[in-house]
């Protein structure tokens, strides 16, 4: 990694995604883990209906929508920024 990149990202995945705005107040570590176990549970149960409509019930296409959303839920937490996390120097 160069000297000129950039390392201070704001949230957990900001360097993938848009800048922080100014107003945005964020969640606490506490907040971020709860949503991140919640989300990832949700996702596991949507990623296991799809496999069963996919291998059992042969329903292709729910199947495969329902394991988009089961993966677009587990990734969803990945938005927030954590409070405390910055540098402040």
């Amino acid at each position: 990694m160069s000297k000129d990149a950039k390392t201070d990202a704001q949230r957990f995945g900001g360097e993938f995604g848009p800048f922080r705005k100014g107003e945005t107040t964020g969640v606490s570590l506490s907040t971020f883990k709860t949503l991140v176990w919640i989300s990832n549970i949700g996702g596991l149960i949507l990623v296991v209906l799809a496999l069963e409509m996919l291998f059992v019930k042969q329903m292709f296409g729910w199947g495969l929508l329902a394991l988009i959303g089961g993966v677009a839920i587990a990734l969803f937490p990945s938005n927030y920024e954590i409070v405390g996390m910055n540098d402040e120097s």
